[in-house]
Order: structure tokens, then C-alpha cells, then sequence
């Protein structure tokens, strides 16, 4: 008898496609961090909100435990690589981002795979990049009108992104990279 809390080759293979091509992304958003800090820091948090792919992707597409926390941990030796000076940032995001991602698929059993469920880890993300963001990059020193900016684009940036891995998983299903059992 097989044990079906395993995943199989093919799930793990997945997993890391869509891990790499997240943390390219990654990669590229972790280099434009100083750029982006130094010219337009409104939008870092919204940028930053990029982190939530690999595990919502992997999730809309496979619909299985563990597969936002194993993606996100590609995603994250794949971004260090590009951009070593932030491994420390790429494996604590891909552990905070996926361990959010597991435990509000774990809340509701592994079983809810609508879009309400994404967006509440999603929303959950965003006020953690908006309470992280707001003392990396000392946005106290802002005008009011540009603090609610910045937090409703911090909010709204790993919604916006789950939006956007949430199309991408259905794409991947319909297109047949993820193939169901039948047994």
C-alpha cells in the first residue's frame, strides 16, 4: 500500500519548475530593493508583495499539503543565488510566507481551495510587509497622505499578486501540468 500523505516525484518536480520561476522573480525584486527604497519607497511593499507566488501558484495548482512551504523553498535558493546579499531576507520570507500560506490551507483542512481562502493569507502577508517595511525603510518621516499610500500598496500588493498566481495555477491545471490520480 502506498502512502498517500507522500508526494510523489512529479509533485516535487513541480514544486521546483515553479519554485525556479518564482525565485527568479525573486531575484530580481530583491535587486531592485535599494533602487527602489531610494527613489520610490511607496512602492517597496508592493514589490515585495511578489513573495507570495511560489506557494499560491503551487497550491491553486496541486492542491496539496506542504506544496507552498517546499516551493517557497526553491523560490529561495533560487533568489539567493541571483541575489546573495539577501538569502537571510529570501529564507525567512519563504519560511513566513509559506508557513502562512500551510496553515491557513491547514485551517480549513486542505479541503477549501477557493480564492476567499488565498486572499485571507494574502491580507495576513500584506500587514506583515506593511509593519516590516515601515521601520526597514523609516516611512515615519512621511507625509500622512503618503503612510496611507504606502500601507494600502504594502496591503494590496500580496492580494494583487495572489491574483495573479491564482490565475496562473488554473492556467497550469488546464493546461495539464497537474495530472490527478486516479487511485
Amino acid at each position: 500500500m502506498v502512502n498517500s500523505s507522500r508526494l510523489s516525484t512529479s509533485v516535487l518536480l513541480t514544486c521546483a519548475a515553479i519554485g525556479v520561476a518564482a525565485g527568479i522573480l525573486g531575484g530580481i525584486a530583491g535587486w531592485i530593493t535599494v533602487p527602489l527604497l531610494a527613489a520610490v519607497p511607496l512602492l517597496y511593499g508592493f514589490v515585495l508583495g511578489v513573495h507570495v507566488l511560489p506557494g499560491i501558484v503551487a497550491q491553486e495548482a496541486l492542491r496539496l499539503p506542504w506544496v507552498a512551504l517546499i516551493t517557497h523553498g526553491v523560490a529561495a535558493l533560487v533568489g539567493t543565488a541571483m541575489a546573495p546579499i539577501y538569502a537571510a531576507q529570501f529564507i525567512g520570507t519563504a519560511i513566513l510566507f509559506g508557513g502562512i500560506q500551510e496553515l491557513v490551507a491547514a485551517l480549513v483542512r486542505y479541503r477549501s481551495w477557493a480564492p476567499w481562502r488565498f486572499f485571507v493569507s494574502a491580507l495576513v502577508i500584506g500587514v506583515i510587509v506593511a509593519a516590516a517595511v515601515f521601520f526597514a525603510a523609516d516611512l515615519g518621516a512621511l507625509p500622512l497622505w503618503a503612510l496611507i499610500l504606502y500601507l494600502a500598496l504594502s496591503v494590496l500588493g500580496p492580494v494583487a499578486w495572489t491574483a495573479v498566481g491564482l490565475a496562473i495555477g488554473v492556467a497550469l491545471r488546464r493546461a495539464g501540468v497537474v495530472r490527478r490520480r486516479t487511485s
